[in-house]
């Protein structure tokens, strides 16, 4: 795959960061807060890269959309304990940001967190300026509409055949897709590599730092 992309878009929560697993804590404890049916861990991985209120429509369609913003709320409240830094990036990622920006390549977010909690992540983790933009769910449409990487390349001036999407979950790899937009999935997240592989991404990787390899 060298030489054949010019944009690298990745998604954040279990591409970059770490983060999985806290929030499957957090939408669990959110449900609990509001007496309603814990989901599993696999319920909740499953909705883990879209926007939050979709997140929790998604988990829990039966309930009004009063609910899902009481859930929501519980939520951000849990996720709020966590102390964001460096040291919650997956291993080789800050080695990896470099090297690819080294390389030329240009850097962009698409994430369902919201505009606040990725500026607050960026900024704690010292990352910020590695990417050239970045797009959240509150600001545009959620994954996997494909809006969001629409926009990343109509800013970067990069056409789509040029791009591409790197994430750990169904929703990267839809979005991608809808997009027309080829993408590779990571196996450190939301989704294992034999889920990913049913969108037919270029690739299939364990790490996100295994993409320097196959962009050799």
């Amino acid at each position: 795959m060298r030489n054949q992309f010019d944009l690298l878009v990745f998604d954040w929560d279990g591409t970059l960061f770490d983060s999985v697993g806290w929030i499957v804590d957090c939408l669990q404890r959110a449900a609990h807060g509001c007496g309603l049916p814990i989901p599993s861990d696999q319920a909740a991985k499953s909705v883990i890269g879209l926007g939050l209120m979709e997140a929790m429509e998604a988990l829990f369609p039966e309930y009004p959309s009063e609910m899902a913003r009481r859930l929501a709320e519980g939520y951000r409240r849990h996720y709020g304990d966590r102390i964001i830094s460096a040291d919650g990036l997956f291993a080789g990622v800050l080695d990896m940001l470099t090297e690819l920006r080294g390389r030329g390549y240009r850097l962009a977010v698409a994430t369902g967190k919201t505009r606040a909690g990725l500026n607050h992540a960026l900024a704690a983790t010292g990352t910020e300026l590695f990417f050239h933009s970045t797009r959240c769910a509150d600001e545009t449409v959620s994954k996997p509409n494909p809006e969001m990487l629409f926009q990343l390349m109509s800013e970067a001036g990069i056409a789509r055949e040029r791009t591409l999407m790197v994430g750990d979950s169904l929703h990267d790899l839809r979005m991608a897709h809808n997009a027309g937009v080829a993408a590779v999935g990571v196996g450190c997240g939301a989704n294992d590599l034999f889920e990913l592989a049913e969108f037919d991404p270029l690739a299939c990787i364990e790490r996100t730092t295994d993409l320097l390899e196959i962009l050799s």
